[in-house]
């Protein structure tokens, strides 16, 4: 079995907030080997790209406060000065960032932010060196006329094309680990496929260990290994794509798989969306947090209103879910909201 290069225990995220103390992550752990990939799906506000930043150490001190361990090749990020941190951000570790226009310099050119992010990590590159791969990455992402828009400004480009602009940034040096936030969102299916074989090219040849945050299933299901289910800023299941989609062991799982649609359903069939909205992470619910969205949380003899579930093994080997609905009855009680095995 391949060794974890990112490994995540027991993570904690609070951020303070003029509404109170926000809970965005609460005791979370996964790692990830190189050459794999852990996709991480939520709604919004699950706490997914609060774990993406956790990583990078990019929360603000000020603000927030971070517990548990980060250790990425046996080293604890936590205890590593700023200084340091800073030269694995953007070198062995890269995060492609869900906003593209707030996360590229409005100032300076395209090509300038990657070839200096490039230079940075990579001291003996020169500057004409370090322009023929940043119009090299801008070809792979693609981005037409590479030679001409490496030296156009962020608002020259489309929505679009900043995105693949900020993931030819974010895959300049060749990171060990990626985590992408939602990075084929603004883009169209052509695209979108293009770039997910890109990072499976970039994964095959530098085997790195990549996080792919996303609400797409369908993206998951092209390119994981392995997948975390979030919701109120907790792990609900884990396990590989194969456990996950195809034997699904929480009621928040089955309704991500039952809202969205398949080629292989009927064409007057209905998609069944989850009713209610995520809850405040603020004034988290007591018990589980999923409980006031749960057509079976009366069928857990009240657990699910007083006890936060503990995410324990279900089903096959490595494959975890935090439910309080027996495990005997979870077969039946998923037959009911149409979500097969």
């Amino acid at each position: 079995m391949s060794v974890p290069y990112l490994r995540v225990e027991n993570l904690t995220v609070r951020l303070r907030s003029s509404d109170g103390v926000v809970r965005a992550v609460n005791d979370l752990s996964f790692s990830v080997a190189r050459g794999r990939t852990l996709g991480i799906v939520g709604e919004s506000g699950s706490g997914k790209t609060v774990t993406g930043l956790a990583v990078m150490g990019l929360h603000d001190a000020r603000r927030s406060e971070v517990g548990g361990r980060i250790l990425v090749d046996g080293v604890d990020l936590q205890a590593l000065p700023e200084s340091q941190r800073r030269r694995l951000r953007g070198g062995d570790l890269a995060m492609i960032f869900q906003d593209p226009l707030s996360a590229l310099h409005p100032y300076y050119t395209v090509g300038r932010q990657i070839t200096e992010a490039h230079r940075v990590h990579q001291p003996g590159v020169g500057r004409a060196a370090a322009r023929r791969h940043a119009i090299d990455l801008l070809g792979r992402v693609g981005i037409p006329q590479p030679q001409r828009r490496v030296d156009q400004y962020p608002h020259e480009f489309s929505g679009g094309m900043r995105q693949r602009a900020m993931i030819a940034m974010a895959l300049v040096n060749n990171p060990k680990v990626l985590i992408a936030d939602e990075p084929t969102t603004a883009l169209d299916v052509t695209v979108q496929a293009q770039i997910l074989d890109l990072l499976a090219d970039l994964q095959r040849e530098y085997q790195s260990a990549i996080i792919m945050i996303t609400h797409d299933l369908g993206v998951v299901r092209q390119v994981a290994h392995d997948v975390l289910v979030m919701y109120g800023g907790r792990a609900v299941e884990q396990g590989s794509a194969a456990q996950v989609l195809g034997d699904p062991q929480h009621p928040y799982t089955w309704g991500l798989l039952a809202s969205v649609p398949s080629l292989h359903g009927r064409v007057t069939d209905d998609l069944v969306p989850i009713p209610g909205n995520p809850p405040s992470l603020v004034h988290l619910p007591a018990g589980c947090a999923f409980h006031p969205r749960c057509r079976f949380a009366d069928r857990t003899g009240g657990a699910s209103r007083e006890r936060v579930p503990e995410l324990l093994p279900s089903g096959e080997a490595g494959h975890l879910a935090a439910c309080h609905l027996p495990a005997a009855d979870r077969r039946a009680a998923r037959t009911e909201t149409g979500v097969s095995a």
